[in-house]
């Protein structure tokens, strides 16, 4: 690790910028968000970007800030403010991708390349692979085949941002450039003119010549490997930082570079090593790579182990039991995790990046045909090999690069996965193809442009793979319970114990003590108060099952008993009629249903819609779980609500109060209810915010400010210097209990699994030893204990406590 040069945040507030909350509305809130504790605002990307994106990761100009945000005056006055008030800027860059825009005169370096081809000057910006359709990039904008779109084309003068003398092409929205001399051409001889096909969207998934963002066309790659690229694109972020207007950055998507490592090493140069996140997302027990320059991941490995602390390990089982019985899916298709991860693995690297897998045959066929002791190596061969090695890692992806030492966990986690490969292969000669693969992944085969081409491609394409293998298909067929399939999470093995929660603090507060750490973002598919609702059913499993069942049977309108599951698991992790937010209308819980069936890709898709079955799921949602039988689920609330405002403020407490740097996003200072995007991308309302909370949202509040402002007034006890004590109860119920002293001057105290607690007994006898002697106040109440803590006492009226030696 290189620790940053500069001072870390102490806890940073995450909004989401977007035409109808801009820079202004942010610059407004910046008094209550500095009130809270804060000491920085992490801004969603700033950039220019296509027009009325609620996101802005869709750049479409590096130089430029984006003017539907109030431009870069707006970004400057909103960085004045806030410093007024004292706080600073962390900004989100993309470094990936670029927008493939409608019109494309948006992108000004992407038009030039349509217009002149591989010999513009901004060739070398984007991914592109020339050698395939005659040289042309294919572009998968219309909604039919060409053929029957022709008429729809149309030659014109200079659009906006083209040339005074250009000639524009136009299909709807679309505008294009034409090669220079080719304007009077016949429509048919002027498409075949141009350095660019127009094509059917649906070719994309096998036809498409250049790197995109996953299986997003209209997100183009952008080689920030080259020098000049790099000094291009990060320009105006970099004198934004030198001028002071920001302090610090996150870096979206670092694992569909070519050279992650080489890449961070040069934006901590440029940057003078500014505090800067990656937003890596870690296997279960992967390890961020030591030689990044990072100071640390954006946290949904923190995610995961604070979920898990929540969760009960044989509810968990139990739960999984009863909602295979229920919905009696098949192993591969959600019954059983690892099987349901296999199979989609399979669909997206044969299906969904069929055209970046066959890029990757095509190129290990020519290393081979260069070498006579790989070139009978048939191109089958080749492709079987690949795939059999890709659905294998366990991990987004390796980094190795051709010329550097190969690390020993990706010759490990690849050795592994070409050895299982083999399987595949009746002939073993024939399966020597996957020792082809694995030592062209990992570089070993030459230093060549093919060499090289191929091992940052296979990189790439593992990372999309796992992506939406994992996260956009796997987790929406796998879902007993909803809360474990999150960003960073692992279904398989969701629970996590107090033990493995303390060696992961441990390990932060030693390697990454600066790292970002988060419960819920724009990215999460449910906010973390959702999830913690929902991870309450893990202490009830066969009450939920029957639940279940007894709806099935009052309510037989589901299309299909995973669709049903679904939404009433949904459904109670938004929350009860009379919670703080009151229940979700239907449109919000249907969007999000809707979404997730056709992500689980079982009987609807986005690009194969079955229009009668989703209509059904609408329907059933309307009249379900947004209808009157919703009633159903209250017995059950009630049942569950001290569980829920355990989890709920336990994982708040130990967010705030762990190693690392807690980001918080936009609202969840409060209970806060969202499901996935666009759902949690609502602009926020920060007028009177805090003005008459109740009840668990005043309890969250209140909690949430106390610790900002202790973070905010002694950094020393939780930043690089800091340390991190585990805390062991003792007595019948110290499995219920997790605590742990920062610097020896804090101790945070949470209770877990209260229901199950409560069927012991409770606390009973149960103490904690206070390290050092003395007394302690408990600041969120202000009663006061000395030496050992009994937890009865201590937790008796609330599931939380903030310790401060006095």
């Amino acid at each position: 690790m290189r620790p940053p040069h500069r001072t870390a945040p102490t806890a940073t507030y995450r909004l989401q910028l977007q035409p109808a909350f801009p820079f202004r509305a942010a610059e407004e809130a910046v008094p209550y968000l500095a009130s809270l504790g804060v000491s920085h605002l992490h801004l969603s990307p700033v950039l220019e970007a296509v027009p009325g994106s609620t996101h802005g990761y869709d750049v479409t100009d590096h130089s430029a800030v984006r003017a539907e945000l109030g431009g870069e005056e707006g970004l400057r006055s909103l960085s004045r403010t806030a410093r007024e008030h004292g706080l600073g800027l962390v900004v989100d860059i993309v470094p990936n991708h670029m927008a493939v825009p409608a019109p494309a005169t948006l992108n000004g370096p992407l038009w030039e390349v349509l217009r002149d081809g591989p010999a513009s000057r901004y060739a070398r910006w984007f991914d592109i692979d020339w050698a395939e359709h005659g040289g042309k990039v294919l572009l998968p904008v219309l909604a039919g085949p060409l053929g029957a779109e022709l008429r729809h084309f149309a030659v014109a003068g200079p659009a906006d941002g083209a040339g005074d003398s250009e000639h524009v092409l136009r299909y709807g929205a679309h505008a294009f450039p034409v090669r220079p001399g080719t304007e009077r051409l016949p429509l048919p001889e002027l498409l075949d003119a141009q350095w660019y096909r127009p094509a059917w969207w649906r070719l994309a998934r096998t036809e498409l010549n250049y790197r995109r963002f996953f299986t997003v066309s209209e997100l183009i790659a952008v080689r920030v490997e080259d020098p000049e690229v790099f000094a291009a694109t990060h320009g105006k972020v970099v004198q934004l930082l030198r001028e002071g207007v920001i302090d610090g950055l996150r870096v979206d998507h670092p694992d569909g570079l070519a050279d992650p490592s080489g890449y961070l090493r040069r934006l901590a140069e440029a940057t003078e090593g500014r505090w800067t996140v990656v937003e890596k997302i870690l296997g279960a027990d992967e390890q961020l790579p030591a030689d990044w320059a990072v100071a640390g991941t954006t946290g949904y490995d923190a995610l995961r182990r604070l979920d898990g602390l929540f969760l009960d390990p044989e509810g968990a089982g139990a739960l999984g039991a009863r909602y295979r019985d229920f919905t009696g899916l098949p192993p591969d298709r959600g019954g059983d995790w690892p099987a349901t991860l296999r199979r989609a693995a399979y669909k997206v690297i044969s299906h969904e990046l069929a055209a970046e897998s066959e890029r990757l045959v095509r190129t290990a066929g020519r290393i081979c045909e260069g070498s006579h002791r790989l070139r009978d190596t048939a191109p089958w061969a080749l492709r079987t090999a690949l795939h059999e090695i890709l659905v294998r890692l366990p991990v987004y992806r390796p980094y190795a690069v051709p010329g550097r030492p190969v690390a020993p966990v990706d010759a490990a986690l690849l050795d592994q996965a070409a050895q299982d490969a083999r399987g595949a292969f009746a002939v073993p000669e024939e399966a020597a193809a996957a020792d082809v693969i694995r030592d062209a992944a990992l570089g070993r085969l030459g230093q060549g442009p093919d060499h090289r081409d191929f091992c940052a491609r296979f990189a790439q394409t593992a990372s999309a793979l796992r992506a939406k293998s994992v996260e956009d298909t796997a987790f929406y067929r796998h879902a007993p319970l909803l809360s474990a399939t999150e960003v960073g999470g692992d279904p398989g093995r969701p629970a996590v114990s107090p033990e493995d929660f303390h060696a992961y603090c441990a390990r932060l507060q030693r390697d990454w003590p600066a790292t970002g750490t988060v419960l819920s973002t724009h990215d999460t598919k449910r906010s973390a108060d959702v999830r913690a609702r929902i991870a309450a059913l893990s202490e009830c499993p066969e009450e939920w099952g029957d639940l279940m069942e007894r709806l099935a049977a009052a309510e037989p309108g589901a299309p299909d008993p995973h669709a049903a599951w679904l939404a009433w698991q949904t459904a109670f992790g938004l929350g009860p009629a009379d919670g703080p937010d009151g229940p979700a209308d239907a449109s919000r819980l249907v969007a999000a249903v809707l979404k997730s069936v056709r992500e689980a890709g079982l009987r609807t898709t986005w690009t194969e819609p079955d229009a009668p079955y989703e209509a059904a799921v609408e329907a059933f949602v309307a009249g379900g779980p947004c209808g009157a039988a919703r009633a159903a689920l209250a017995p059950l609330e009630d049942a569950l609500r001290p569980s829920v405002r355990a989890n709920t403020l336990g994982a708040a407490l130990l967010h705030l109060t762990m190693p690392g740097v807690p980001d918080l996003y936009m609202g969840t200072e409060r209970a806060y209810a969202a499901l996935v995007d666009p759902d949690n991308r609502r602009p926020p309302v920060f007028s009177g915010a805090g003005a008459g909370t109740q009840g668990l949202s005043a309890e969250k509040l209140h909690l949430t400010r106390t610790v900002l402002r202790l973070r905010r007034e002694r950094p020393e006890w939780f930043g690089a210097s800091a340390s991190y004590e585990p805390l062991a109860a003792d007595g019948p119920a110290a499995g219920h209990v997790v605590a742990f002293a920062r610097s020896g001057a804090v101790i945070s105290v949470v209770s877990r699994l209260r229901r199950r607690l409560a069927s012991g007994g409770g606390f009973r006898e149960t103490v904690l030893g206070l390290p050092g002697g003395g007394r302690w106040r408990e600041v969120l109440t202000g009663t006061s204990v000395e030496g050992r803590a009994m937890l009865a006492e201590l937790l008796e009226h609330q599931p939380v406590a903030l310790l401060l030696r006095s």
